[in-house]
């Protein structure tokens, strides 16, 4: 029998309360489900006994990177249908108590236990890391910074192009170029930390050295930047010699709570906050703001999340934490700036440039789909796979306004109260 995907098609509405927006085609070949929608490809029994052992985010997950889940045609749209589902239903415990002592609830699930066969837990895909707990001691946070950005610089560089940015770009129109945007940003950033000639930068969390070479270059000033990423560090010392700049610019692998050659002019922290974690974000803004002269700026990058209802309560994003960005921990940006007010920061200045990430991450994604085979000779089919799912998915996320990215400018003011910031601040656009 061929009849596979009607069962789980109908299962899985009855599970959900709604109606599954995607078509299904499962192992067997047969097909259910809208016919003009993205097509979920269930490829094996596996991937239901993974959903089963591990409902919710972190079981879709470990199926996709397994290649146990595909999805075939728009794959934005079909993130897109089932985020509803899966990401901003918004059920709580109570919820959940009630549906599982519903009858036909309890019935489906069962449906689903006898398709997926042998209840046998499979392993998860060895691109998985697991902690316990969110310790951000400085162990803990050069081993996250590994696992993510000791990928290999070959797959970094077909992601991310010539420029070698790993942030949001900051784009002049959809059709521009990817490096144009990037150098946008990269300038937007020199620009509002008002870089002069012969100044000082930190550069927190330099990766690949882009910032670090455009300041020295474009605005002449002396760069420190600094990564806890080794083969981060080896390719932007090289970007540096290459440029001609190593009287500027000096590249160290450091953490940045052991920076102590203060006084820095100004700071840029683009992209590398979101790694610092909720209960060492204000350590992180006290020693930025103890590295500047008084009158210095602070340019904080950052992704932001939606408050929730139970600030209190630590959320974390089960996929990104498993595959990504192990103990990365996003905040509402106005966490962030109470963070950086509480260290004794003056906030002169938040922009939300959130549709700009979403086009960023479509760039990458198509970057990595035109160089598929190569991309995954040079890491694993698994973890193309969570770069493809990663990417795409904060694609989505971005333009339905569940995260966002802001630029936060801050000032070590003096005492006297002179900031050194211009009556009409936005001189910078």
């Amino acid at each position: 029998m061929t009849d596979a995907a009607p069962r789980l098609h109908a299962l899985v509405e009855q599970l959900l309360g709604a109606p599954l927006p995607v078509r299904v085609r499962a192992w067997d070949g047969s097909q259910a489900g809208p016919p003009d929608a993205p097509t979920l490809v269930v490829r094996n029994r596996r991937a239901l006994r993974r959903l089963l052992f591990k409902p919710g985010e972190l079981g879709l997950a470990r199926a996709w990177v397994a290649g146990d889940l595909e999805i075939e045609g728009d794959l934005y749209l079909a993130l897109d249908l089932l985020s509803g589902l899966i990401w901003e239903r918004g059920d709580d415990a109570r919820t959940l108590v009630q549906a599982v002592r519903d009858p036909g609830f309890r019935a489906a699930v069962g449906g689903l236990v006898r398709l997926a066969g042998p209840p046998l837990p499979p392993a998860p895909p060895r691109e998985e890391v697991r902690r316990a707990r969110h310790l951000h001691t400085r162990r803990t946070d050069r081993r996250a910074i590994s696992h993510h950005y000791d990928v290999g610089n070959d797959f970094y560089e077909i992601v991310l192009g010539r420029s070698m940015v790993y942030s949001c770009a900051y784009w002049p129109d959809p059709e521009s170029s990817l490096e144009d945007a990037q150098r946008d940003k990269l300038e937007l950033v020199c620009r509002k930390l008002a870089l002069t000639e012969g100044g000082r930068l930190l550069d927190v969390g330099c990766g690949w050295g882009s910032m670090a070479v455009h300041a020295a270059r474009e605005h002449g000033v002396s760069v420190v930047g600094i990564t806890l990423s080794h083969e981060q560090a080896a390719y932007a010392r090289k970007r540096v010699a290459d440029a001609g700049l190593t009287d500027r610019v000096e590249i160290r692998v450091q953490d940045y709570r052991d920076v102590t050659d203060e006084p820095y002019d100004a700071i840029s922290s683009i992209g590398m906050a979101e790694h610092v974690g909720a209960d060492r974000y204000l350590e992180y803004a006290g020693a930025l703001y103890a590295l500047l002269r008084p009158g210095g700026r602070l340019l904080n990058h950052q992704i932001a999340r939606r408050p929730q209802r139970d600030e209190d309560h630590y959320h974390v994003d089960e996929f990104i934490d498993a595959y990504v960005f192990p103990d990365g921990e996003l905040a509402p940006v106005g966490t962030t700036v109470t963070q950086l007010e509480r260290a004794g920061f003056e906030v002169r200045d938040v922009e939300s440039i959130r549709e700009h990430y979403a086009l960023t991450l479509r760039r990458w994604v198509t970057r990595l789909e035109d160089d598929w085979r190569r991309a995954v000779s040079l890491t694993s089919p698994g973890r193309a796979r969570v770069w493809r799912l990663y990417m795409a998915a904060s694609a989505v996320a971005f333009e339905r306004n569940r995260i966002g990215v802001n630029q936060v400018l801050a000032v070590r003011s003096p005492e006297s109260g002179d900031s050194g910031m211009p009556l009409r601040a936005r001189t910078w656009n």
